[in-house]
């Protein structure tokens, strides 16, 4: 049985590395370090001044979120957008791991609206350049539920 650090090792290391070189585990895991002690906090200044201006955000699934938003400010706005239609909440942080070329921070969230919330793990793999996030790939432990909280019902 493989445990959740080797599970989550294999899911980074199964994004290609960035082609811009290695920033190396310690710059990696500092950022990814500044960043969840902002969210933790619930600092949006703190939070938007970790995203690098080329900031790509890669959302899975098929929902009105899902694909590739490319630039700060178009991921801020997607981002933003998700917290709207979910309710999403930060209940913690469980991990962060970091390497040569990613970094990945377990978290465990709160999505949906009264009733219907459930308490997900989401996976969010990192690439930092510069000292900030350059790049974000969410994979969530249950997509189903995530696309029927993005998708509007029909009528």
């Amino acid at each position: 049985m493989i445990d959740r650090r080797d599970a989550l090792a294999m899911l980074a290391a199964s994004v290609a590395p960035a082609e811009d070189g290695r920033q190396g585990e310690p710059a990696i895991r500092a950022a990814l370090e500044r960043y969840a002690a902002a969210w933790l906090a619930n600092d949006l200044a703190a939070i938007v001044a970790c995203y690098h201006d080329r900031f790509t955000l890669h959302y899975f699934g098929s929902n009105s979120l899902s694909g590739v938003h490319v630039g700060k400010r178009a991921a801020l706005e997607t981002l933003a957008a998700f917290g709207r239609l979910t309710g999403r909440r930060l209940l913690g942080v469980i991990d962060i791991m970091a390497g040569a070329n990613r970094g990945v921070i377990l978290a465990r969230e709160r999505l949906g609206r009264a009733d219907a919330a459930r308490e997900v793990e989401r996976v969010l793999v990192y690439r930092v350049e510069e000292g900030l996030l350059a790049e974000c790939w969410v994979h969530d432990a249950d997509q189903a539920f995530i696309d029927a909280l993005l998708t509007p019902p029909a009528g």
